[in-house]
């Protein structure tokens, strides 16, 4: 995996938007005149979504709608019981996302394990690695896919006998993915936007002690799945939920940032510049970046459509890069912009990114 030996890298998270006519080749091409040295293919060969791709690759599932009546878990939560009206206001007025050709899907079927769970997606996957492969080097590139924690939020279990041995099962079938990304000369970067965001919803009232617990049995599975991958091909994005609202009780980094590091990866995407994360870099001055680790924080947010001045984005990158080293950092982003943000905002946002990393890297080599 590259780092910042020379300059202060930059990279996103991985999903970007659509732009209308817009194909793998462009979304490649866009980036690169941005100036981004890490890139991917936009997620466009998952369709935008980095939850339903999977649906085509599990065998031992059956879709079943909602039950009547039921809420999802999107809009479940102490946040939405804290600031009820916003969000009924933000319903009502589509303000939680921007969702120009639906890339963020509000409404999913339940997916219930019926039979032995198996991959049976390695002829897509070909197909994305090859498209992927045809317009970004391999040394450059990143192909994103989704960690087992995150896969089970949708789904149900009617065959397994126990709630573990399910998350060892998707675990094991996801191994089959991850290990032909790597296999394929791509960095593999894992997608987590469930596991902490449940705090919000099912952690609170179990406790930080019970959340931690079932968050450290979630990662035994994910490092499961990764036994054969070597450490440094792997990029591990923890995600506090993406969603356009207050987050006032989003789980403390502090809580959870030592089962982050007992991942088997190289680097880790953390959010750090939206306004309820970006107080966070200063935990770096008491916990040690293990040896060879780097860290992607986000230096720009799809939370606001405020774009980021390259100053604002340079300190932000100074920050961290004073606390962990230099050559440990790569500028990220906080999340995805696909769906969240408009596509002016977003090239917007990630030409400032480009720009900020510049800046930094003037300052720090």
């Amino acid at each position: 995996m590259k780092r910042s030996t020379e300059k202060i890298l930059t990279t996103h998270v991985g999903s970007l938007p659509y732009n209308e006519g817009a194909s793998v080749d462009w979304v490649v091409r866009k980036q690169r005149e941005l100036g981004l040295d890490l890139i991917n293919e936009g997620e466009y060969t998952k369709g935008g979504d980095w939850l339903s791709y999977v649906e085509e690759r599990f065998g031992g599932f059956e879709p079943r709608p909602p039950a009547p009546g039921a809420v999802p878990l999107i809009a479940q939560g102490k946040d939405r019981e804290a600031f009820a009206d916003f969000y009924k206001y933000a319903a009502e007025k589509g303000t939680l996302f921007y969702a120009p050709g639906e890339q963020i899907k509000r409404v999913r079927p339940i997916w219930v394990c019926t039979a032995p769970l198996t991959y049976t997606g390695e002829a897509s996957l070909e197909r994305e690695i090859a498209e992927l492969k045809r317009h970004v080097p391999a040394e450059d590139a990143f192909l994103t896919s989704t960690a087992p924690a995150s896969l089970e939020v949708y789904r149900r279990n009617e065959y397994y006998k126990s709630e573990e041995e399910f998350v060892f099962a998707i675990a094991e079938a996801m191994r089959v993915e991850y290990e032909a990304i790597v296999r394929s000369g791509v960095v593999l970067q894992i997608d987590d936007a469930w596991l902490v965001a449940l705090w919000d919803r099912i952690g609170i009232q179990m406790g930080l002690a019970a959340f931690r617990q079932r968050t450290q049995m979630r990662i035994e599975a994910l490092n499961h799945a990764l036994r054969n991958v070597p450490e440094d091909r792997v990029r591990y994005h923890l995600c506090w939920g993406s969603w356009h609202g207050p987050h006032a009780f989003d789980i403390e980094l502090k809580d959870v940032v030592d089962l982050m590091l007992k991942v088997k990866a190289q680097a880790y995407l953390i959010e750090g510049a939206n306004a309820r994360h970006e107080h966070e870099y200063a935990l770096w001055d008491s916990v040690r970046l293990p040896e060879g680790k780097i860290l992607i924080p986000g230096v720009v947010t799809h939370s606001t459509d405020v774009v980021e001045h390259p100053e604002v984005v340079s300190q932000r990158i100074e920050r961290f890069a004073e606390r962990v080293g230099r050559e440990n950092v790569i500028a990220g982003c906080d999340c995805g912009f696909g769906g969240r943000s408009h596509p002016q905002i977003a090239w917007a946002k990630l030409k400032s990114l480009s720009e900020g990393a510049a800046l930094a890297s003037r300052a720090l080599f």
